[in-house]
Parts: structure tokens; C-alpha cells; sequence
């Protein structure tokens, strides 16, 4: 997929938010989007979803299915998170059984079951963003955007994002990805797209980073600020278990340190 010559601004005689932006992304690969706040992240990304349509310039290649999650899921709607999961497969085109099949496996996965009949405007945030999640992955993506996706999201589902990016690459789509938490360094080998001064540089990366693994021992009433502070740092949080939990057993694998259980 390609973005070339891309201009785009609100309204006729404003002023430009983007400007002739050229860039491409092929199956397999993911793209991190950056910038600081105001710099025109969001509107690239809808430009690459097809939520806007460029004032110059074209989008060449954009898949037939695309998955698109806001920054801020809009759950002021009149739908039960089961209605609204369904009707979203269903407009996606898949069967009623295909539907409901999807639709079970991601109120599973995302830990949904106790919300199923509850509407969306009683949602917290966290949870209205994990419905805004599992709306973009019914129908496997070839494109799949994320704007801040780990925004109000609780730990389980923050660790899910970057395995559910891996599951799209894995199957030929292609990711784009913005995030201000640092959360992206888990997404070694992804290229980066910096926005600034309305128009957008490259990075491609040139190999994946050498990775170490530290085991940190810290007061049970710190944790979940320790935690939070690793991940805004760019640190990727393996695991956090007991003082009675086995130890971990680490090892290498291509380059990248992993934990396992004993």
C-alpha cells in the first residue's frame, strides 16, 4: 500500500495538516508512527484507513478489509457490546455463524463475557477500547490501524496487542501503529514514520536490537507504578509473579531474550 503526493487539510483555505507525503508499507510489515501531539498522527492514520480522502495526491493498494481502532472508541451508542459486535461482523459480511463465531471468540479473548448485555455508554474507557479493539479484528484485517491502542487499557489486554500485531503480520497484513507510552519498542523491526512540519520521514530499521532480560525485586505496593513507568520508558514487562513463584528460566532465542516458566 501506498500513500504518494499526499496533501490533506480540513477545510477549503486552511491550513495544511499534511503535505506531500510519500510512503508505502508491504504485507508483513508494520509501520510506528510518531510525533508529538498535534503533528498530524491521527490524520495520517485515517488517511491510510480511508476515514479521510486526501485533497492531493492518492492512496494506492489499501486492502478490501481494514481494521480500524481509534483513539477513543465512540460508545455513545444505543447497543449492547453482543448487538453491536454482531452487527459490526455482519456488516463486514461474514455469515450469521461466522459472526457469532467471531464475535464469541473475541468477547473471550478479551475478557468480555460479564459486559455482553451491558450498553456501550456504561462502559468504563478501558473497556469501551478493548470493544473498539475486537470491532477491527472480526474479519481478519489485511490492513490493521491503531491509534494509541494501549490507551485505558488494562494490563492482560495491553500484553494482547503487540501478540494480535504479530498474528496480522504473520498472516500477510500489514500494521500502522501510533503510541505515546513507549509501548511500540515491543514491536522490534517495525519501520518509523515521523510526523513533523506536515510531512512525514522514514526510518527503516537495519536489524533487531539486542535484548537482556532483568529480573527486578520490588515492594508489592509498588509494582503496578514501577510497571507503569518501565512500559513509558520503552521497557517490555515480561511478567510479574510472587515471592513464592518459581524463578524464571531464561534463554536466547535469535538475538531476543525470553522468559519461561520452570
Amino acid at each position: 500500500m501506498r500513500l504518494e503526493d499526499v496533501w490533506l487539510r480540513y477545510r477549503r483555505g486552511g491550513p495544511w495538516v499534511l503535505r506531500s507525503v510519500t510512503v508505502e508499507i508491504a504485507p508483513g510489515e508494520a509501520a510506528v508512527v510518531l510525533g508529538r501531539n498535534g503533528a498530524g498522527k491521527s490524520t495520517l492514520l485515517q488517511l491510510a484507513a480511508g476515514i479521510l480522502p486526501p485533497a492531493r495526491g492518492r492512496v494506492d493498494g489499501r486492502p478490501a478489509v481494514v481494521g480500524w481502532v481509534p483513539e477513543r472508541f465512540p460508545a455513545g451508542q444505543p447497543f449492547t457490546v453482543q448487538g453491536y459486535l454482531t452487527a459490526a461482523a455482519r456488516m463486514r459480511g461474514l455469515s450469521r455463524i461466522e459472526a457469532d463465531k467471531a464475535v464469541r471468540g473475541w468477547v473471550e479473548r478479551l475478557g468480555l463475557g460479564p459486559f455482553q448485555c451491558v450498553r456501550l455508554p456504561q462502559l468504563s474507557k478501558g473497556t469501551a477500547q478493548k470493544i473498539g479493539l475486537a470491532q477491527a479484528l472480526l474479519r481478519p484485517p489485511g490492513l490493521l490501524v491503531l491509534d494509541e491502542p494501549w490507551e485505558g487499557l488494562d494490563a492482560a489486554a495491553r500484553e494482547l496487542v503487540p501478540e494480535v500485531v504479530g498474528e496480522v503480520l504473520a498472516a500477510g497484513g500489514r500494521v500502522l501503529v501510533s503510541d505515546h507510552r513507549g509501548e511500540t519498542a515491543r514491536l522490534p523491526g517495525a519501520r518509523e514514520w515521523t510526523v513533523a512540519d506536515q510531512t512525514v520521514t522514514e526510518r527503516v530499521p537495519t536489524g533487531e536490537r539486542a535484548m537482556v532480560v532483568v529480573e527486578l525485586a520490588i515492594p508489592a505496593a509498588r509494582v503496578a507504578d514501577a510497571v507503569h513507568r518501565l512500559r513509558a520508558e520503552g521497557h517490555h514487562v515480561l511478567r510479574v509473579r510472587g515471592h513464592d513463584a518459581p524463578p524464571p528460566v531464561t534463554r536466547l532465542v535469535s538475538g531476543a531474550a525470553v522468559e519461561e516458566s520452570s
